[in-house]
């Protein structure tokens, strides 16, 4: 039973779904009273399948092999402009680093179109800022 892309990802999605539904969901989703269903239900039930589907890949994996070490490094200079993008909303807030990210991103990953790079960097934020805010009635960072 070699290392193959499957497995890999299969025990990466296993060990997300579990760090999820065990650390994440109950730190992180309110407790209320009254309801028909509490809100940890749909994100439990995610992480369940997440981390069911990792264990399934990782028992029948395909035939696709590990890729190089340098995809891994392009994947993990995708996590960092994430995390600290992250961050940066964190402080300055969403409506200031939500485009500036989006931008990056899409820059990182060959879009060069301007109507591509205008509906990611200034309609999908607003998109996003304008259902949050006033459809769910919930604040942005």
């Amino acid at each position: 039973m070699g290392l193959s892309a499957d497995r890999a990802s299969g025990a990466f999605f296993l060990l997300l779904g579990l760090v999820l539904y065990v650390l994440v969901i109950p730190s992180y989703v309110e407790r209320v009273e009254g309801g028909n269903l509490s809100p940890d239900t749909m994100p439990n039930l995610i992480s369940i399948v997440i981390a069911v589907s990792g264990a399934f890949l990782m028992l029948k994996p395909t035939g696709h092999r590990t890729q190089r070490p340098h995809v891994f490094a392009i994947t993990g200079a995708y996590v960092a402009v994430l995390a600290g993008g992250i961050y940066a909303m964190s402080v300055f807030g969403f409506e200031y680093v939500a485009p500036p990210l989006a931008f990056a991103i899409m820059w990182m990953i060959g879009e060069r179109r301007p109507a591509w790079l205008a509906a990611g960097v200034i309609v999908m934020p607003a998109l996003i800022w304008f259902l949050v805010t006033y459809a769910l009635g919930r604040a942005l960072p």
